[in-house]
């Protein structure tokens, strides 16, 4: 059996209108941020040959091990680096990768993550209470719920989560301290909200959050969308696909920012700030998945693209 055979079926969300947003172009240079099975990467890759070359980035090293597999036919034109894409510049240029003409992130939790039981990442089965994206980072979920304070914990269930029941669900967290499994954080989240309500867990939130801040996804975001600035080429386009309202706020604004020229504070009676423009909004709106990509993939449901072009 050859090894591309055991690799996962892999769903690459929004594909059509990501690769069309991008503009690919053979022989032209992109940069896919997060890499994850490799199917974005794929389809960059053959509409960019020949003479393209894509730089493909992971914090996963399984990622990588599964995205070299499946790309074994590119290899020549491939760049696969295992780390996090808030170093993206210092990565471009360690790999004389500059400037480049795409920049694609596809954020999120992969299919490869959620759906390994051991990284901890669902409440489908029971697993360590894990939630990295790279074993080589030091803190997991377990030690988030197990170690901060009380009020800590509802501030970061209450506003990467959403969730109006964050203090509620703190409260109860500590008081069930230790907690090592997912099923354990569940049922306790469970205790709190009650049964299920609709489609969501009650529980979504909270894992949600602590995924979010285990991995610092946020922080990490605002720092690669401001280095995208300085690695893209005229009229090279930034894609990001976002999965949740934070996440989608947060490209949303950087977007907004860049299309303008001063972002002095409102009133303020002279330009201090020295801002330029430097993208322009290719779509104001953001493209959705058609209902047929829903129906055959629904996990993306809740996929927003957003898409910008360097001025």
């Amino acid at each position: 059996m050859s090894l591309t055979m055991t690799l996962p079926i892999h769903i690459p969300v929004l594909l059509k209108e990501a690769v069309e947003a991008l503009q690919v172009e053979p022989g032209k240079r992109y940069v896919d941020c997060t890499l994850g099975s490799g199917g974005h990467t794929m389809a960059i890759l053959e509409k960019s040959l020949p003479g393209g070359q894509l730089l493909g980035i992971d914090t996963d090293p399984e990622a990588i091990r599964i995205a070299k597999s499946r790309l074994a036919d590119y290899a020549e034109s491939t760049i696969l680096v295992n780390d996090n894409f808030a170093n993206l510049e210092t990565i471009c240029e360690e790999n004389d990768f500059l400037p480049v003409h795409g920049i694609i992130l596809d954020l999120g939790i992969s299919s490869l993550q959620l759906d390994t039981t051991e990284r901890g990442f669902s409440f489908q089965h029971d697993a360590p209470l894990d939630m990295r994206f790279s074993p080589a980072q030091e803190f997991t979920a377990a030690d988030m719920v197990n170690v901060l304070f009380e009020d800590k914990l509802a501030q970061l269930i209450r506003d990467y989560g959403e969730e109006r029941y964050s203090r509620q669900i703190a409260k109860r967290i500590v008081e069930k301290r230790p907690i090592n499994t997912t099923l354990e954080l569940a049922h306790i989240v469970e205790q709190v909200i009650g049964s299920r309500r609709g489609k969501i867990h009650p529980a979504t939130r909270t894992f949600l959050a602590l995924r979010i801040a285990v991995n610092r996804e946020l922080k990490n975001l605002d720092i690669a969308l401001t280095q995208t600035i300085n690695c893209l080429n005229r009229q090279g386009r930034l894609v990001v696909i976002s999965y949740h309202s934070l996440e989608d706020r947060l490209v949303k604004q950087f977007m907004k920012r860049e299309t303008k020229g001063c972002i002095c504070p409102p009133g303020t009676p002279v330009c201090r700030c020295g801002h330029m423009p430097s993208l322009k909004l290719i779509s104001k709106k953001v493209i959705p998945p058609s209902l047929d990509e829903i129906e055959s993939n629904p996990r993306s449901r809740s996929a927003k693209l957003r898409v910008a072009e360097r001025l």
